[in-house]
């Protein structure tokens, strides 16, 4: 089982980072924070590339908005050294449920579990 999570480590990214990664990221990664979700965000030492390396399944959608943008150079200051202030309006970030047993379904949707009965609507009857 060993070979097999060595190969499995060297070609596959959708579980965790490949070995390639996780020898750059040895050799060359400085570590700059860690979101709420156990994501790790890394840099290089000349602050050229950033990278993250997901706690659990790669899903974009799970990196924050105020990470989000630090990815990719929109600011400079990581969200640890300087936090980007949120309106009262503003919800939580949250990740893309689409596909999953989360994601929304309206109502009538065969999806649902339970279909709501339909107020707005009477079946004809022939008299």
């Amino acid at each position: 089982m060993g070979v097999l999570n060595f190969v499995k480590r060297a070609v596959a990214w959708w579980d965790s980072q490949t070995l390639n990664t996780q020898l750059y990221t040895w050799r060359k990664g400085v570590r700059v924070g860690e979101d709420e979700q156990g994501n790790v965000f890394y840099q290089t030492r000349d602050e050229k590339r950033r990278w993250v390396i997901f706690s659990g399944e790669a899903e974009a959608s799970r990196v924050s908005p105020d990470w989000h943008g630090w990815l990719h150079h929109t600011w400079d200051e990581p969200p640890t050294k300087s936090p980007l202030a949120h309106k009262s309006w503003e919800k939580p970030h949250q990740e893309n449920l689409t596909g999953s047993a989360q994601a929304y379904a309206p109502a009538g949707s065969i999806r649902r579990v339970q279909p709501v009965a339909r107020q707005d609507y009477e079946a004809w009857t022939p008299e």
